[in-house]
């Protein structure tokens, strides 16, 4: 049974300028550093960072808390499996919520913008 969906779109230059202003706090703030270590690898870093940035965003849309109570920016992390595929990992108390879910996502980007969905489905 599907309990919630959420989206968002990210414009990529915004992460650009934030990175470029902010440096590395801005990032450590907002990914965690397997995510970080991940995106600055890629030659289109900002796409991956504004990509994660919307997963957690539809994550908090999909639980309808959005960014109150318990949950923070680093307790969606955003990893990748073999084949490349995203996954949401969680961490803290979304960990214990979402414990008996299934967490689907999916993000996209082309170069100015990057879109993620989420559908949480419980088991």
């Amino acid at each position: 049974m599907i309990i919630g969906v959420g989206v968002d779109i990210v414009e990529v230059e915004r992460f650009k300028k934030l990175h470029e202003k902010w440096g590395e706090h801005f990032l450590k703030k907002i990914f965690t550093d397997r995510e970080i270590d991940y995106c600055l690898s890629k030659k289109n870093s900002y796409q991956h960072l504004a990509g994660r940035f919307a997963v957690k965003e539809a994550i908090s849309k999909a639980i309808s808390t959005g960014w109150t109570g318990n949950f923070r920016w680093k307790d969606v992390e955003v990893l990748n499996d073999k084949r490349g595929k995203p996954f949401a990992f969680f961490h803290n108390k979304l960990k214990e919520e979402l414990n008996s879910c299934s967490v689907h996502i999916s993000i996209s980007h082309s170069q100015n913008y990057a879109v993620a969905f989420a559908i949480i489905e419980k088991s």
